[in-house]
């Protein structure tokens, strides 16, 4: 009977349908020194999600005939497993990169109106029993630019809500299909900093890799305009809801400091969860705890959708989202 690990929680009714399978689901986070003390040759497969980190030291423990032979990652970013070494030891590793897409456009979307229209800093005053109406006059979306930094399922999906808001998009993206950049209206850029150079509006949705680690810096930032295409003056905004890192942190607690930027609306972070940050003190910084796929809907398709890879994995054919 296969045992399957489910690291960091997975949907109840995809759990019951893998022991209906007839294989044995265990429950249980590990800390990262307990994964290397080679607990995961206990299993025959693991499902995490990004609190869980298979690094290059834990996947070194495996046994490549009695440990793990899959890994499931419960969502759509990879950072935290180490592809070469799992492919060194024969596992294969999969993700579920369709099943959140919606519930990240619609989280940027939120940050999107949330951060020009002082949503959070309206609700604040109003507990601290201050009507700051006046105070709390912003900007509206449609008339200014956008800028798309990365152009994969959950951007596009941006890009027609931001359209439909009024919005001009433009985009990035090294691996750019144009015929989907153009069949959402997008101005397409092939310098990355043409984009900042031309948005007031910054949304990312790119990986994380060596090149693009703290690809939001100072430089960048003060290439934004501070005017929208209407001719207001609606200040510059970053929102990033695809992984930390790919924002320098300092760069952005100094930049809303400074003025320099209106408001920074971030759901992932280089070190999570996040601790004693600096953002925390500034009115503009609006931030959330990583949730781009927390709604119901996203974690049960999640599960179904970890279920059929398990399901051919186990049933001697490739899963469809396999990554090596």
């Amino acid at each position: 009977m296969p045992r399957i690990l489910i690291s960091d929680g997975m949907a109840d009714e995809a759990i019951r349908e893998l022991e209906g399978f007839g294989h044995e689901v265990v429950e249980k986070h590990y800390s990262q020194d307990e994964l290397l003390t080679g607990v995961l040759n206990n299993y025959d497969a693991i499902v995490v999600r990004s609190a869980t980190k298979l690094n290059e030291k834990v996947l070194s423990t495996i046994d490549v005939d009695n440990g793990i032979k899959f890994i499931g990652r419960a969502g759509v970013g990879v950072d935290n497993i180490d592809i070469k070494e799992a492919t060194k030891k024969k596992i294969i590793v999969c993700n579920t990169p369709q099943s959140s897409t919606q519930s990240v456009v619609e989280l940027t979307i939120g940050h999107l109106i949330s951060s020009t229209r002082h949503i959070v800093k309206g609700d604040r005053k109003l507990r601290e029993n201050i009507w700051a109406k006046k105070e709390l006059r912003g900007t509206e979306l449609a008339g200014k630019n956008l800028g798309l930094i990365g152009f994969g399922r959950i951007a596009q999906g941006v890009s027609k809500v931001a359209s439909a808001i009024g919005m001009r998009v433009h985009c990035f993206d090294p691996f750019l299909n144009k015929e989907i950049a153009n069949a959402n209206n997008c101005i397409i850029h092939t310098n990355v900093d043409d984009v900042f150079k031309n948005c007031t509006h910054i949304s990312i949705h790119c990986n994380l890799n060596e090149h693009t680690y703290h690809l939001v810096n100072e430089e960048r930032i003060n290439m934004m305009p501070v005017y929208g295409n209407d001719g207001n003056k609606c200040g510059r905004h970053i929102v990033n809801c695809a992984r930390g890192g790919i924002v320098d942190e300092d760069a952005i607690y100094n930049a809303l400091k400074n003025g320099d930027l209106s408001s920074a609306a971030l759901d992932v972070y280089e070190k999570e969860p996040l601790e004693k940050s600096k953002l925390l003190e500034l009115e503009d910084f609006h931030g959330s705890p990583h949730i781009g796929a927390s709604t119901i809907e996203a974690q049960n398709r999640i599960g179904n959708e970890m279920v059929v890879l398990l399901k051919d994995f186990f049933d001697g054919k490739r899963p469809h989202s396999a990554l090596n």
